[in-house]
């Protein structure tokens, strides 16, 4: 049996057990758990997905290669470069990497969208400061960018940073299972 005041719906009564309950109430409190719970899901996924730089690449063996820009995404959370370079035996390899500065940093010190899009167009050729992805391949993240003149290239940084020259070396450094350990200590049994 419902009850009913005016266009409300108080509630139903259960005539045997003499208990109300209040279906609005109830409703209510089940459609706040259920988005409560998909929130958590929502946030708890975006916080794994940004990860740190020191669990994907390695940060520990940094070496440099000159290399031509193909494509530049200034997005968040970090920016995307695509770049190619040519090893000592003439084979072009292609590479995907993290940009290690956020945009909202770099707006901070004067590397706005525009102003990084312009130095890195496609076909610009820049020095590049790599950490290569601890799985290995091309792939990995660019701690640094330098034009031919030596100017660093959106960066907050105002210096060059320690780093191996590898350029001409084929597929660069490529970690190896002790790199991977040493990064990655919770694997150690």
């Amino acid at each position: 049996m419902f009850v009913q005041s005016g266009f409300l719906n108080i509630g139903a009564i259960d005539i045997e057990n003499g208990a109300a309950y209040n279906l609005g109430v109830m409703r209510n409190h089940i459609t706040k758990t259920i988005l409560l719970g998909a929130s958590l899901l929502l946030v708890s996924g975006s916080l794994w997905a940004h990860h740190g730089q020191g669990l994907s690449f390695d940060t520990n063996h940094m070496w440099t290669t000159w290399g031509t820009i193909e494509e530049f995404d200034y997005i968040n959370p970090h920016p995307a470069v695509k770049f190619s370079r040519t090893d000592k035996n003439g084979k072009v390899e292609h590479w995907g990497a993290e940009v290690s500065n956020n945009p909202s940093r770099l707006a901070r010190v004067g590397w706005t969208k525009s102003r990084c899009l312009a130095s890195l167009q496609p076909g610009t050729r820049v020095k590049l400061y790599v950490g290569t992805s601890l799985a290995g391949g091309h792939l990995g993240i660019v701690e640094l960018m330098e034009s031919e003149k030596g100017e660093l290239l959106c960066s907050e940084r105002e210096s060059a940073i320690k780093a191996k020259d590898l350029d001409g070396v084929p597929d660069g450094y490529q970690p190896t299972d002790e790199d991977r350990k040493a990064e990655r200590p919770e694997n150690n049994n």
